[in-house]
């Protein structure tokens, strides 16, 4: 294990430390809840739009991605290709409708079209998700900075997390914002960076890439035929749409930065701006992934080492047992995608550069989890403490459980990332359980704004019978095997296409089937 070099921790050290100052600069100006959760609408739509795309590019994108294009193909991409119509109808009627009722909360809305059951299952639904999402992103920059240190996943977890949750309790969404701004440039100039440095040590730079890559399907966006029981273009591209409509349209992350704008207008420029930086970027990962592929490929003898340390954590056997070098031996490039990364930065990147690396990887996760704590403790401190335990809470009281929320949604996260420690792949993990939990709370949602006409009792028999397709597709895999035509048939990437789609559809026939 190569220990990180002292100048390259002091480059971290300096950059968790401006965070956490960054954090008290900003808690001159949280006196109110209103500065805590929107910062008075002061924030102009560039500055939103670069901290929504900081928010996507997440530690899953800097890991994740590269993982997944050298395990496999660039299929994955095609997420990305689905966020410009997802953007589009977010901002003809998404935008519009938050800014017109001039709640904090994407959820508060619900309540009022169907009741206080509407209300409270998206407000869990979100919150799972969000846990989902933090636990996820803690993982995987653990992962990074286990390979750089040799220290232990929970405690760089421990350390972490203490810094983001400082920074965010203190600064509010206006810390959040103009932090993620210097993280979205950050972030950029390092995968730059790491590009050039991998083309730098393959002989034949981008034409051996190239060839390489093409020879073995690497650039393949997967099958055109309409198959929804693997991973093709058409089920990505349907899971992309969906999610990034969710993300838009209804996640209070990106809703909460809509209302810190001054206008629609602005609030709708952040949308695209966020769009137009994001993808492109995200085709920068497939590169430095396919890049990576052709590097280990001309060098084999460095993957024995980054499969036994897959194995060895897969297994939780130390690197010498047998069991572990059996496992490894039999390892194929998607089982330890996530782990070439990081090897190539310990061993590759020149000091130096290797401490901002990490700092661009370290920023991909703070930002995300940053923005996530603070959506979290304004939906619970609007959608669950003040309509359930005190609807009459002071502004002074209301910033004390803003406070406490974003602390213990914090450390919620911190637990669940330890909990997903020895997964193969990080990407799937995070698309699975984001597929599960939002799928419910989209099709709610779309009920309520589209179909003006459904009632209370229709959109709660969708609910149900869109729960029970979403629990049915996720856990059908448990059935015995003499029962196995009753197992979900499609990939697991349909679940909020399905899901969504039972409860929007479900819900408005039982609306004309009440008026026959």
């Amino acid at each position: 294990m190569k220990n990180l070099p002292v100048f390259d921790l002091g480059i971290i050290l300096v950059y968790l430390l401006g965070m956490v100052l960054v954090g008290i600069y900003f808690s001159r100006r949280n006196r109110t809840t209103e500065e805590f959760t929107r910062a008075a609408g002061r924030i102009p739509g560039w500055a939103i739009g670069i901290s929504i795309y900081a928010t996507f590019l997440s530690s899953n994108t800097f890991l994740g991605v590269p993982g997944k294009a050298y395990g496999g193909n660039w299929n994955a991409f095609v997420f990305s290709l689905s966020m410009p119509l997802a953007a589009w109808l977010a901002t003809k009627y998404f935008v519009p409708f938050y800014r017109s009722t001039g709640e904090v909360s994407a959820y508060t809305n619900l309540e009022k079209r169907f009741g206080t059951w509407a209300r409270t299952y998206a407000v869990v639904c979100f919150l799972l998700t969000q846990l989902a999402r933090i636990g996820s992103i803690f993982f995987g920059i653990s992962l990074t900075l286990q390979a750089l240190t040799g220290y232990s996943m929970v405690i760089i977890m421990i350390v972490t997390g203490i810094c983001i949750v400082v920074y965010t309790v203190l600064g509010g969404i206006e810390a959040v914002i103009w932090t993620e701004v210097a993280q979205g440039i950050l972030k950029t100039a390092g995968t730059l960076v790491i590009i050039y440095l991998i083309v730098r040590e393959v002989p034949g730079g981008f034409h051996d890439i190239l060839t390489k890559g093409a020879a073995d399907n690497k650039f393949s966006l997967g099958t055109m035929e309409f198959d929804f029981v693997s991973s093709s273009f058409w089920v990505v591209l349907l899971y992309g749409f969906f999610i990034n409509l969710n993300n838009f349209g209804m996640d209070q992350n990106y809703v909460q930065r809509y209302h810190t704008a001054a206008n629609s207008k602005e609030a709708n420029k952040s949308v695209w701006l966020c769009v137009w930086i994001y993808v492109p970027v995200s085709f920068l990962f497939f590169v430095i992934g396919t890049c990576l592929y052709t590097y280990y490929q001309q060098h084999p003898e460095l993957l024995e080492t980054i499969k036994l340390q897959a194995a060895s954590e897969q297994l939780g056997l130390a690197l010498n047992r047998p069991e572990v070098s059996q496992l490894a031996a039999s390892m194929k490039p998607a089982d330890y995608g996530d782990k070439i990364m990081p090897h190539f930065m310990v061993y590759m990147i020149p000091t130096g550069l290797l401490g901002l690396i990490v700092s661009a990887i370290l920023s991909a996760a703070m930002s995300t989890i940053s923005s996530g704590m603070n959506a979290s403790a304004t939906v619970f401190t609007e959608d669950i403490y003040k309509r359930y335990f005190n609807d009459s809470s002071s502004d002074k009281n209301s910033l004390k459980v803003l406070y406490g929320a974003t602390v213990v949604v914090g450390l919620i996260g911190m637990l669940c990332g330890i909990a997903m420690i020895g997964i193969k792949s990080l990407l799937d993990v995070w698309w699975t359980l984001s597929g599960i939990f939002a799928g419910g709370m989209l099709g709610l949602f779309l009920l309520g704004l589209i179909s003006k006409k459904v009632k209370n009792n229709d959109a709660l028999i969708g609910t149900i019978v869109g729960i029970c397709v979403i629990l049915w597709m996720t856990f059908s895999y448990l059935i015995p095997e003499k029962y196995a035509f009753l197992r979900n048939p499609l990939h697991a990437n349909m679940i909020i296409v399905v899901g969504t789609l039972s409860i929007f559809l479900v819900g408005n026939l039982s609306r004309k089937l009440r008026r026959t």
